[in-house]
């Protein structure tokens, strides 16, 4: 009980950029709900990309910890400019860890499964060697790059959640309209929640818990896999989603996707942290929650 009264009192100053995206609202939200100072910010209200800005913001807000969810997430676009996406992906996090170092604060800072190649046979851990395959994935890993040691690096996956754009809003605006939908069988990763991804986020940086995190929901699947599986939890017929390969893709893909980006959770399990539920356990209830919020 001692411990717990402690800890009721410990509230942080945080700063989240990147919150108009589908992460960064969330972690605004669970941070918020856990009774912290947030100041949230948006690429309108931030550009982290503007070195002079970023000082300038850490200096006037004092945050005591930086969650970074700002990124240029368009991988195929990506591709067509390597330099924004170097600057927006990769350089941006220097500004953020300089000016934190200034004000002496932790940072945690948000990547992706598309640093690792897709060619390794099983799940990938923390500290398995990294290969990107496009300039997204790339430019992520020079953010990546930017952290000091102490600071939190969380690497997630297949993210959807109730804002923004991602593969059940996709699956639920093509099904309404189309009737059959065509998912890629030959790539393979680990699905995870929003919601679930924030509060482990939380859960880390309020113990200031440095290190390499893979934080996903527990299990994996294709994208034929998850799709099947949202249209069951959308009410709909599984069967109107068939299986395609990546080179049947119509107009193919400009950034080449890893085949295999699953991630193992191995660094929280070393800490003895909890794992995510499975992501199935929570599809149901993330499906149900936007069909609320229509």
């Amino acid at each position: 009980m001692v411990v717990g009264a402690a800890q009721e009192h410990l509230v942080m100053r945080v700063l989240v950029t990147g919150a108009g995206g589908q992460i960064g609202r969330e972690l605004a939200e669970v941070f918020t709900a856990a009774g912290h100072e947030v100041n949230a910010t948006t690429s309108a209200s931030l550009d982290v990309a503007d070195r002079h800005a970023v000082r300038h913001a850490l200096r006037s807000l004092a945050p005591e910890v930086v969650v970074n969810a700002a990124a240029w997430t368009d991988v195929d676009g990506c591709e067509d400019d390597p330099d924004r996406a170097a600057l927006v992906n990769g350089r941006s996090v220097g500004h953020l860890v300089e000016a934190a170092q200034e004000v002496g604060a932790h940072v945690c800072h948000l990547s992706t499964d598309y640093v690792f190649d897709g060619r390794k046979l099983g799940p990938y851990a923390e500290d398995d060697e990294v290969n990107p395959l496009s300039v997204y994935g790339w430019s992520k890993l020079v953010g990546e790059r930017e952290l000091r040691p102490d600071d939190t690096l969380v690497r997630t996956a297949w993210v959807s959640g109730r804002w923004g754009r991602n593969v059940v809003t996709a699956i639920r605006q093509q099904a309404a309209v189309a009737p059959e939908l065509s998912f890629v069988a030959d790539q393979r990763g680990s699905p995870t929640i929003a919601d679930d991804l924030a509060a482990k986020i939380l859960e880390l940086t309020e113990a200031r818990t440095g290190g390499v995190f893979h934080v996903t929901n527990q299990g994996e699947a294709t994208w034929f896999e998850l799709a099947r599986a949202v249209m069951a939890s959308l009410g709909l017929a599984p069967e109107r989603v068939r299986p395609i390969t990546t080179a049947e893709l119509d107009p193919p893909r400009r950034a080449v996707r890893p085949a295999n980006s699953v991630l193992d959770n191995a660094a929280l399990r070393r800490h003895g942290i909890a794992l995510l539920p499975h992501w199935r356990e929570r599809l149901d209830q993330l499906v149900t929650t936007m069909a609320a919020n229509r």
